[in-house]
């Protein structure tokens, strides 16, 4: 199985794990995992057996960039339900038009010029994934640099596959996906290149992991809970109470899968894009 985040550079068939997003020069030094970092990152519920310290912050659950500034932050989070394997999302979600209207809120999608131009192409079908459920946001492909959501090349050192992070409390999407071409390449990119950028979107729009409760639902190997405590992992309402084996969000992949969305995916994308 893949994760989404590379840990090893290591052939298909072989676990590698989604990594969050990350703003990150070559050159720039890893933060420090302290005992009061661990301590930040579980009361914000999340696990921290694979944590690991990388430009920017700290990577959790394989593919979730936690920034210093979230760290520290507070907020009131409800809803929260402990659970076997669903469907869930973080407290904070993009900002939209609430119910059926016409009044949608659009997102542009930048792909930067240091990535393999197949790329587009594997945006462009990500926004049609999207675009096709007939939510309150929509996706566009931006002209040129600048998109509200830039996809764009990892560090040279990058031990994972893409990354990205979750929405603002402000309401808007997470803003960069970072991608690690030289362990993606350029094969399948209307299929399994795609999902792996529609996963990071997920994350972007306030999406966590689907089996975050046992990631060796979908990753193999040892059992185990990516943490829930008070922050971030609130059950969408309507989705499935059990084992979710195609679903877009699961943390891992095997290589050249394709998942579009389910139809439990899209009971969840409409319920936080479309009846709130």
């Amino acid at each position: 199985m893949l994760k989404f985040s590379a840990l090893l550079a290591i052939g298909a068939g072989v676990a590698l794990s989604l990594t969050g997003c990350q703003k990150a020069q070559d050159t720039a030094q890893p933060a420090t995992i302290t005992p009061e970092v661990i301590a930040q990152v579980k009361a914000l519920g999340f696990g921290t057996s694979d944590m690991q310290a990388v430009d920017g912050g700290y990577l959790v659950e394989g593919d979730i960039l936690l920034t210093p500034e979230l760290l520290a932050s507070k907020t009131n989070y409800k809803m929260l339900r402990v659970g076997t394997d669903e469907q869930y999302r973080t407290t904070n979600i993009v900002t939209h038009a609430a119910g059926p209207t016409t009044a949608r809120r659009n997102i542009t999608v930048s792909v930067s010029t240091t990535l393999p131009s197949a790329y587009v192409t594997a945006v462009n079908e990500m926004i049609s994934r999207y675009n096709a459920q007939n939510l309150n946001i929509t996706f566009s492909l931006a002209t040129g640099a600048g998109g509200d959501i830039t996809f764009t090349q990892a560090p040279k050192n990058a031990q994972y596959l893409a990354s990205s992070g979750f929405p603002t409390s402000t309401g808007n999407p997470y803003n960069q996906v970072l991608v690690n071409s030289r362990q993606i390449g350029t094969a399948n990119p209307t299929t399994y290149i795609a999902t792996i950028f529609a996963h990071e979107v997920g994350h972007c729009i306030g999406f966590r992991h689907t089996d975050y409760m046992d990631r060796s639902f979908s990753c193999g190997g040892t059992a185990t809970n990516e943490g829930a405590s008070t922050v971030g992992a609130i059950f969408i309402t309507g989705t499935n109470p059990n084992p979710d084996p195609n679903s877009w969000m699961l943390a891992c992949v095997a290589s050249g899968v394709d998942r579009p969305f389910n139809t439990n995916d899209i009971t969840a994308l409409k319920y936080l894009y479309y009846n709130n």
